[in-house]
């Protein structure tokens, strides 16, 4: 084995390890945007918790964040809360560096 061979594997190796992460956060985002929406729909926690899971899902639809934007919009609307699509894009901006801060702090 090269030094080069070494070198590479550890890279593939970060890499593998900064998607994970970044999965994670991702689905933190999601949870917290589910449970943010849930909130202004007025649900119950049980409700809450399930519709945060209903987003994590919904963002294995498509590439990128329309389908969480899509879901959250639909689902807004139809229980009669007033947003649109700025609003909600504002709103998982803010929960991603929520969800980066988590990871953060658990890291220590």
């Amino acid at each position: 084995m090269t030094q080069f061979d070494d070198r590479e594997r550890a890279f593939e190796n970060m890499y593998a390890r900064d998607q994970e992460l970044q999965f994670k956060i991702a689905a933190r985002r999601n949870r917290l945007l589910g449970l943010w929406a849930a909130k202004k729909m007025g649900l119950t926690e049980v409700e809450a918790d399930a519709y945060a899971r209903d987003v994590i899902r919904a963002d294995f639809e498509d590439g990128g964040d329309d389908d969480v934007v899509r879901k959250l919009l639909g689902d807004l609307t139809s229980a009669g809360v007033e947003i649109d699509d700025a609003a909600i894009r504002q709103a998982l901006d803010h929960k991603m560096v929520e969800a980066r801060r988590h990871f953060i702090e658990a890291q220590g």
